[in-house]
């Protein structure tokens, strides 16, 4: 099979490489997927890039955690009934070395899901981490019906699919924006109202849409950056759903003033999610995308070839929407 894949870290056209592998044959509890795509995220970007010094210890890597595709065999332990459904695929590479950036992928059984026949495989290489990683910050701690909402960066790839998500279950939706561009993306999401990051305009419009009592629930990915202005916005008994703080890594926490808030501070990790939560993100992903409720954005779509092009677009940013490797 075609491959990409990594034996050492840094930039992505130092060390990325094509290259012919054996097509990998499913061990017990697990299928074979031939790929019809790959997402790259920035996860995936930032293994590569060094994030974690001892990914290579066992070897070289292939890259990418989501996929979608068709599953061609399967292990013992697995239904040949199996064979010949159309899959999206999550998780391939998070504790493991090969992801989904090469013709072929053997995974477990569970983290094959089953593609709706009215969804692209692209569609169904974004549902991993972007939507999975949505449903828990929207819904990790019940039901969302009548709070309201802010979400930080609604034009994002997870803000995207947090709006959605919110929107339909019943929640008043605040989106920020940077530009006018982002702005646009989250109104057509669903949001309510959108607003800037932060500032007297952020502060005016919660004020008069919570009537002074702050929002339910804040969904963030730059917890650490950010922190001052949440807790400006939050109302009493709030949580803050966040899973990320690249800006401020290690971030300082002004304790009482949030203690008198009550606040809840929920870290989320799509990887480390439970598997309770995983199913039920997978029970709403695939019945949504059955009644084709979601908006989905691809905004590159290049082939295994150019698969440095790919991962240097993640790194530009300057866009909205995933960038999909083509494997056929």
């Amino acid at each position: 099979m075609k491959a990409a894949q990594y034996n050492s870290l840094g930039p992505a056209k130092e060390v990325l490489e094509l290259v012919e592998l054996d097509a990998p044959t499913p061990a017990h509890g697990e299928v074979l997927v031939r790929l019809s795509c790959s997402a790259v995220h920035p996860s995936d970007v930032k293994k590569r890039a060094g994030a974690f010094p001892d990914l290579l210890n066992d070897g070289f890597i292939i890259p990418h955690s989501d996929g979608a595709g068709t599953i061609e065999a399967v292990g013992r332990g697995v239904p040949h009934s199996r064979i010949g459904e159309r899959v999206w695929v999550y998780q391939a590479q998070y504790g493991r070395r090969f992801g989904t950036a090469a013709e072929y992928v053997a995974v477990d059984s569970s983290r094959a899901v089953l593609l709706p026949d009215n969804t692209g495989f692209d569609v169904g290489a974004c549902m991993g981490i972007p939507a999975m990683t949505a449903h828990r910050c929207v819904f990790a701690d019940g039901s969302v019906e009548g709070q309201t909402i802010l979400v930080i960066g609604g034009a994002g790839r997870v803000g995207h699919y947090v709006i959605q998500w919110a929107k339909y279950a019943g929640a008043q939706v605040i989106a920020t924006a940077s530009n006018p561009e982002a702005e646009a993306h989250c109104y057509a999401a669903g949001a309510d109202v959108v607003c800037p990051h932060q500032g007297d305009e952020l502060i005016n419009i919660v004020t008069e849409l919570t009537e002074a009592k702050g929002v339910d629930r804040i969904v963030d990915s730059e917890f650490g950056a950010n922190l001052p202005v949440l807790l400006d916005v939050a109302g009493t008994g709030a949580t803050i759903a966040t899973y990320g703080s690249m800006q401020v890594p290690e971030p300082s926490i002004p304790f009482r003033r949030m203690m008198f808030l009550d606040l809840t501070i929920r870290m989320l990790l799509v990887y480390a999610m439970p598997e309770a939560a995983k199913l039920d993100a997978i029970y709403d992903i695939t019945d949504f995308l059955e009644r084709d409720l979601l908006q989905h954005r691809i905004a590159h779509q290049v082939s295994l070839e150019k698969i440095v092009d790919a991962h240097e677009l993640i790194e530009r940013g300057g866009f909205y929407g995933a960038v999909i490797v083509g494997l056929e």
